[in-house]
């Protein structure tokens, strides 16, 4: 057997960003499914989701969703009819309003993460180490990729 036989080639460039995509793409189809089960669309969860650590401008989640203004506003509108944000004026800028998710938000995007069943059930298949792994290699890349964006 030569050497070349037993040593695993290396991916392209092109290889893990499609692995990457369809990864993606599944762990969004779960998300997206576990929201529409305490009705909310994808995006509503994804709004509750980037609030979780803190509040945020309508601009800011504009920019996070990759989609215009008024799109954030009929979003940040039904989520509020629901009690799971509310808008809050910036304490330097009064022009600007907060997105705030409130406690019964913080709660329902829990229930939401915890329910995507086919993302844990993929993870499950892990065992500590490579979970720990994986991990690493993901923080190393995210620094770089949300950077560029």
């Amino acid at each position: 057997m030569s050497a070349s036989a037993s040593t695993p080639q290396a991916p392209t460039k092109i290889e893990l960003l499609e692995l990457l995509a369809a990864i993606g793409t599944a762990q969004w189809r779960d998300f997206a499914a576990a929201a529409a089960r305490h009705g909310l669309t994808g995006n509503q969860a994804k709004v509750l989701d980037h609030l979780r650590s803190d509040p945020l401008p309508m601009r800011g989640l504009a920019e996070r969703l990759i989609c215009d203004a008024s799109n954030i506003t009929g979003i940040v509108d039904r989520l509020e009819d629901h009690g799971l944000v509310r808008r809050e004026p910036s304490a330097t800028d009064r022009r600007v309003k907060n997105v705030t998710i409130t406690d019964e938000g913080l709660e329902t995007i829990r229930r939401v993460r915890a329910e995507m069943q086919a993302t844990h059930s993929a993870l499950d298949t892990l065992d500590t180490e490579e979970s720990a792994t994986l991990y690493a290699l993901l923080d190393r890349l995210r620094p770089s990729m949300e950077r560029s964006i």
